[in-house]
């Protein structure tokens, strides 16, 4: 079973971006690939590892990427 995130979930650290503005952004304002939702949240713009878990340098990974959401809503 997944796991369900709130929406205050926090998916990008660095730019402090929650699923819920990510969500916004691919259902209303048609953020249909990851470059799209930086530039309307700013979200993997930074260290990029919230992009993907290939992008994901991290020591401890991270539980939810954007292109886990944008794959769930576009894909």
């Amino acid at each position: 079973m997944a796991k369900i995130f709130p929406n205050s979930y926090e998916v990008c650290k660095c730019k402090h971006v929650t699923l819920a503005e990510i969500t916004y952004a691919i259902k209303e304002k048609e953020a249909n690939t990851i470059e799209k939702i930086g530039e309307l949240t700013d979200a993997g713009t930074c260290c990029k590892c919230c992009q993907s878990s290939e992008q994901d340098f991290g020591t401890e990974k991270m539980e939810l990427y954007l292109e886990e959401i944008l794959n769930k809503f576009v894909g």
